[in-house]
């Protein structure tokens, strides 16, 4: 009976684990300094060679970059570092 209990909890704590990697989170980042069409594609690789990374939606209009990605692999403050490292300083919106 202890075998079975143990099987079923790890079987709930396995399913657990698998349902928050598939759960990504969504941020938004000021970018400072883009200022022609090709900044916004700098940003965009940057941001998209950070593992976990999901997904970047770049606006030169808005100074913003719209990033969806993997908590349990990366950071928001890992992707706004990518971006900065480049010459792009990117801040979650709202941290100012």
């Amino acid at each position: 009976m202890k075998l079975i209990w143990t099987i079923i909890t790890s079987l709930i704590l396995a399913t657990n684990l698998a349902a928050a990697a598939d759960d990504p989170q969504t941020v938004t980042f000021d970018v400072e300094k883009m200022t022609c069409a090709t900044c916004p594609i700098a940003v965009r690789k940057a941001m998209e060679r950070v593992d976990g990374v999901k997904e970047v939606e770049v606006s030169l209009e808005n100074k913003s970059a719209v990033v969806t990605f993997d908590s349990s692999v990366t950071t928001a403050t890992e992707i706004g570092k990518a971006s900065t490292d480049v010459g792009f300083p990117a801040i979650v919106r709202g941290e100012k």
